[in-house]
């Protein structure tokens, strides 16, 4: 390994230590639980490929959408179209593009944020059987006590109908679980400030590993669930086929964990789909993106709010707790990837030449957006 690979190699493992750290303990936790309780470990997204085949195909197919709009866009403006041209713009661009120290950067961030993801859905799958306990009864107390006796999905139901708003809320929902593993590829492979890319995947790492704690100590089902009965008005959605292939999976893994080959995902407390936004929406403020990111972040931080509590995944309670989940994240990562000032949280340079003039927006959000699990719902 020559000195620029071996340097790019250390400078992004210091980038992600944390997150390392962080797979490392849950993957030990996983396998100390599954020899424990007799449980499998699984390949949580192995539907269509497995991931030693699938996450490398999506790592060189995000590399490519970086690289090729940008060689195509200098033929055209060159007129050079020859293969022999097209070779030179290619060579060109890779150089600019993917040095070594940027090729490392990527792909120790997918694999550091990977290793937490899986962990977290395996663990996730076992705390039923770990942690028996049901805290239903008491989130909705809460929730009944924070809306003053009423129940806040039924509220909801009430004030927005149950029409339109549960299409809307359904597509919000999808909207997510696509949103997460897209602003992983713009932190990893579009962004060139790593400080900024580093710290935002380093949080994800840190939500999934406080998520599945939470899933162990306090087990709940969510108020679809536990009180179905609550949320039969609603029209049949995307939303509702999701819910009922979870439950399916869920009562499989119950069953026979060992022959229902998959993961069960069903867990409420706390949410991170909620957590998660909340990073994304501080991580775009503390990193100096534009405003209007920023403003559409929160707004769709508010919708996926709305939406987890009005199709019953999560309690109010859930809600709360995943804010502040993630925003515990947002500062400890920060902390880990280098981006303080004492124990406050700022976006530092990314490299030397940086840290002689002050970052400006404008330019760091031709940089990096590394914000704006394919994660299962939590």
């Amino acid at each position: 390994m020559n000195n620029g690979y071996a340097g790019g190699l250390r400078q992004a493992a210091r980038q992600f230590w944390l997150a390392w750290a962080i797979g490392a303990v849950m993957a030990v936790a996983m396998v100390v639980l599954a020899l424990i309780e007799d449980l499998p470990i699984r390949d949580p997204d192995d539907d269509i490929l497995p991931s030693y085949i699938r996450m490398p195909l999506i790592v060189f197919g995000t590399i490519l959408v970086d690289i090729l709009p940008r060689v195509a866009h200098r033929a055209r403006l060159r007129s050079a179209w020859s293969p022999r041209d097209l070779a030179t713009l290619w060579r060109e661009v890779v150089a600019e593009r993917w040095p070594a120290s940027h090729l490392w950067f990527a792909i120790n961030g997918v694999i550091a944020w990977y290793l937490t993801y899986a962990t977290f859905r395996n663990i996730k799958s076992m705390a039923p059987f770990v942690n028996g306990a049901s805290w239903d009864d008491t989130m909705a107390d809460v929730d009944r006590f924070l809306f003053a006796g009423h129940d806040p999905a039924a509220v909801l139901h009430a004030w927005f109908g149950t029409d339109l708003m549960a299409h809307l809320m359904s597509a919000v929902y999808v909207v997510w679980i696509v949103l997460v593993p897209t602003s992983i590829a713009i932190a990893l492979v579009w962004t060139r400030h790593t400080s900024a890319g580093s710290w935002y995947v380093t949080a994800v790492a840190v939500d999934w590993c406080l998520g599945a704690v939470l899933y162990l100590l306090l087990p709940s089902l969510g108020p679809i669930y536990a009180e179905p009965g609550e949320f039969a008005d609603l029209p049949h959605t995307f939303n509702s086929t999701l819910q009922e292939g979870l439950w399916t999976d869920r009562t499989a893994v119950m069953a026979d964990p060992w022959a229902a080959g998959t993961l069960q995902t069903v867990a409420a407390f706390a949410s991170l789909h909620v957590g998660i936004m909340m990073t994304i929406c501080l991580v775009v403020r503390l990193v100096g993106l534009p405003r209007w990111i920023q403003i559409a972040s929160w707004v769709f931080l508010g919708l996926t709010v709305l939406s987890t509590v009005y199709l019953g995944w999560h309690y109010v309670v859930d809600v709360i707790g995943g804010i502040a989940l993630g925003a515990f994240a947002v500062w400890i990562a920060g902390i880990a990837t280098g981006n303080r000032d004492g124990w406050r949280v700022r976006l530092n340079p990314a490299d030397p030449e940086e840290s002689a003039s002050p970052v400006h927006p404008e330019a760091l959000a031709t940089r990096s957006a590394p914000l704006p699990d394919h994660p299962a719902p939590d």
